[in-house]
């Protein structure tokens, strides 16, 4: 059934991607072979597509609002293509130990720092999930930078030019090791990150 959902669902969004937006992928080198966190900055609901799109050769989950799970159909829809739900403003104990779960077998598990959209394109501050997660799974963190999916079929920009990076994973061991005994917030450490390759994308467009 993932075969025949993920044909339905995703070919379309590559589609729409790879021949259309033209986008470019770089830095999948930096995913490791096992489980890790995946986490990007959010801008759109393209960004889900996206991030399972770019790593389709992997079993990729996302972590989703529970709002989206409320209509019966969308719901099948979304677990069928392995995301799982999250209520939000309160830590989710079963959403938590299902991510962790799903990274202790070598999966990789798709966190949006942020916990939602920005809805002015400026990187928001990084909700405690994260740095929960990988702590318990004790697993690697990818930062990913995604750029341009705000605007996909937006006014005046139909088909913007659509940019994916997937930087260095942070090992947690040696983040706190470097720490000098302080604790690190792992989402902070994300966001920066982000933050750098969008400034140097942005530079480089000039």
């Amino acid at each position: 059934m993932y075969s025949i959902i993920y044909f339905i669902v995703w070919i379309p969004c590559w589609f729409l991607f790879r021949v259309l937006l033209r986008w470019q992928v770089s830095g999948l080198e930096n995913v490791p072979a096992g489980g890790a966190i995946i986490a990007p900055n959010h801008q759109s609901f393209w960004d889900i597509p996206l991030v399972g799109i770019a790593l389709r050769q992997r079993r990729v989950h996302f972590m989703a609002k529970s709002e989206l799970f409320q209509n019966p159909v969308f719901a099948w829809v979304i677990r069928t293509l392995l995301a799982f739900p999250v209520k939000r403003g309160a830590p989710d104990r079963s959403a938590i130990r299902h991510a962790i779960e799903k990274l202790q077998v070598g999966d990789l598990v798709t966190i949006f720092p942020e916990g939602t959209r920005s809805k002015t394109g400026i990187l928001g501050a990084p909700e405690p999930g994260l740095s929960l997660i990988a702590a318990k799974a004790d697993v690697p963190v990818v930062p990913v930078a995604i750029s341009g999916t705000r605007e996909i079929f937006s006014s005046g920009c139909l088909f913007p030019q659509i940019n994916i990076h997937f930087a260095e994973p942070i090992l947690l061991g040696a983040l706190q090791g470097s720490a000098a005994g302080a604790k690190v917030d792992v989402g902070i450490v994300v966001m920066e990150k982000i933050s750098a390759v969008l400034a140097q994308n942005k530079e480089m467009k000039k």
